[in-house]
């Protein structure tokens, strides 16, 4: 399985304070999503609306961030992932945000709740 994470929506379903430091909350957030991956053997791909400061990297997820943030900037680089994957029926798209929900499906992915998925990272 491969999901495709909106990163925002993600961090955002804790209101854990998260908003005071937003390049913290997206470190602890590949922290988890790391984590997840090792133990799951699923790949993982994190978007987020912006370029993480200090940079962010992994080698055992993917990173990336909408070219240019603006909002909602990083539901069009997940649907981008999407549409461009040859097999999107293997994609988990996870977010909150019903129109890409909505895109993603049509796309041909499966999608999942932000909150739902980050339920599962916390067990």
């Amino acid at each position: 399985m491969h999901f495709v994470v909106d990163g925002m929506n993600v961090i955002g379903t804790r209101p854990d304070g998260w908003w005071r430091d937003r390049d913290a909350a997206m470190a602890r957030l590949v922290d988890e999503l790391e984590r997840f991956s090792a133990a799951s053997g699923d790949d993982v791909t994190v978007v987020f609306e912006r370029a993480p400061r200090p940079p962010l990297r992994s080698t055992v997820i993917e990173i990336a961030h909408a070219p240019r943030p603006r909002p909602d900037a990083a539901d069009y680089k997940i649907l981008e992932i999407v549409k461009a994957h040859p097999t999107p029926e293997r994609l988990h798209v996870v977010t909150s945000d019903h129109w890409l929900a909505d895109a993603a499906r049509d796309a041909g992915a499966v999608v999942e709740p932000s909150e739902g998925f980050r339920s599962r990272l916390e067990e």
